[in-house]
């Protein structure tokens, strides 16, 4: 006997079209928290697949439109992300057993409410996709265009107009007992949130340039006075502290001028040192590479025990803090690398970085290093005003620095994922080690997991705790 609420077919009938348009015509109404009409509509497992594939073909297609230019697809981003699905078919199943009995005539079957459910999902991924692909696209949904305020109120619109639909849709749907409902209450808007915090893998990633064969750098006088100059500006360019403001002056390193990945790297850190720290006026970026001759100074030692020295003396050093980020191949014995031909440049060391600066007198220092081996700067960095967080161990090379990488692994884990989302070092690096476990697994990383590391000393971590709480406060 078939449900008054939707009709049960022979599940080998073909599924219509006109079936699937009144299931989306209804979840549309359910997604504008109307009632939709359950009378009439199948649910063959071939029409439910249908109603769950057609949003995942969407969501890939919307996030392809994200990333201009050439981007690769990560299948094992298909693997993730159904929690979600697992909860709702456990929720409906739980609301239904007394649907037939108080909720009326026209309460929809388990297998119903789920393609409903997915059947609104549909709309409201359509309609927010018109509104922000579109954003993204010209630069409007940022940071730095809406402020933080503004940010926030983007991201909570989205995200409670799917809460909103999927409580109002199984609140009126299901059974009216309260218990029940109050369980799925919480189980809807739990997993909806743990889908927010925790970040999902995206299904696309931009592809990495190739890297054509460039002409020689013409190595002209105008070329090398001009670096001075930049040197000159840059640090002149750095804002002063302000008081009562715990700020942070940001560094950027990238010293092997023969592949990308790390000028991309120094770029992103930056951004997001920017973006996210209030590090705007007071970042500055040393790099190798032909592209940035005229823009940024070259990454050298002196230069960066240059702009040590320069933060140091903008900076308020009982209350602001350096931030250094370094990112090039790394060698057992703890040198970076340093190539930009036909420069003859010298490696930097962990000692030599802590020399510089402790002469500086910078208290409160966050250093991140993204190399392998990496794990070797740890001992001679650390005291209590330190936080050093690393690529990999002492003893392992960490992934994603060759020619084919569009940012290395823990790059991507840490600042370009986990550090949009919160405001502490110490939880992006946690959360990063077991996505980087993961994707070198995935990769198939054959020298073992690389192993990030980390150390805290206690004076840092207090004035964190105070970082954290300023930059999570709403602007006034």
């Amino acid at each position: 006997m078939s449900h008054s609420a939707d009709r049960v077919v022979d599940a080998h009938e073909p599924v219509a079209p006109g079936m699937l348009g009144q299931w989306w015509r209804q979840g549309a109404r359910s997604a504008f928290l109307m009632r939709p009409e359950w009378s009439g509509l199948q649910t063959t497992p071939a029409v439910i697949g249908w109603l769950v594939f057609v949003p995942l073909a969407l969501g890939l297609f919307v996030q392809r439109l994200d990333i201009e230019g050439p981007a690769n697809f990560y299948w094992p981003a298909l693997q993730s992300g159904w929690l979600a699905t697992a909860v709702s078919v456990w929720v409906c199943w739980l609301l239904v057993p007394h649907a037939r009995s108080d909720a009326g005539p026209q309460a929809p079957s388990a297998a119903a409410l789920f393609g409903m459910l997915a059947a609104q999902a549909l709309t409201i991924e359509a309609v927010l996709s018109l509104v922000f692909v579109p954003m993204a696209r010209i630069g409007v949904f940022s940071a730095e265009m809406l402020g933080r305020r503004g940010e926030w109120a983007a991201w909570g619109l989205g995200v409670g107009w799917i809460g909103a639909a999927q409580l109002v849709l199984v609140w009126r749907s299901g059974t009216r007992r309260w218990t029940p409902r109050v369980v799925a209450t919480v189980l809807l808007a739990g997993v909806l949130a743990a889908g927010q915090w925790f970040f999902p893998l995206r299904y696309w990633y931009p592809a990495p340039q190739p890297e054509a064969a460039a002409e020689p750098i013409r190595w002209t006088q105008e070329l090398m006075e001009l670096q001075p100059q930049v040197l000159a500006q840059r640090l002149d360019a750095l804002q002063p502290q302000r008081p009562g403001v715990a700020d942070v002056y940001a560094i950027t390193f990238a010293p092997y001028a023969d592949e990308d990945v790390f000028l991309r790297e120094s770029r992103m850190v930056a951004g997001v040192m920017q973006d996210r720290f209030g590090a705007g006026g007071r970042t500055i970026q040393l790099v190798n590479h032909r592209d940035t001759l005229r823009e940024w100074p070259w990454a050298t030692p002196l230069n960066l025990q240059r702009a040590i020295r320069r933060a140091a003396q903008s900076m308020n050093r009982d209350e602001d803090l350096l931030f250094i980020h370094l990112t090039s191949h790394g060698a057992r014995a703890g040198s970076l690398a340093a190539a930009f031909w036909p420069l003859s440049i010298d490696p930097v060391t962990p000692q030599m970085l802590k020399a510089w600066l402790d002469e500086a007198g910078i208290r409160y220092r966050i250093v991140s290093v993204s190399a392998c081996y990496s794990g070797s700067w740890i001992e001679p960095l650390a005291n209590e005003g330190t936080l050093v967080m690393t690529a990999a161990d002492a003893d392992h090379t960490s992934y994603g620095c060759g020619r084919g990488s569009e940012l290395t692994f823990f790059g991507r884990a840490v600042f370009d994922e986990e550090l949009r989302r919160t405001w502490s070092f110490e939880t992006a690096h946690a959360a990063a080690r077991q996505t980087i476990e993961q994707r070198e697994r995935e990769a198939g990383k054959s020298d073992g997991y690389s192993n990030p590391q980390i150390r805290v000393g206690a004076a840092i971590r207090e004035r964190l705790v105070r970082l954290e709480a300023e930059r999570a406060a709403p602007e006034r």
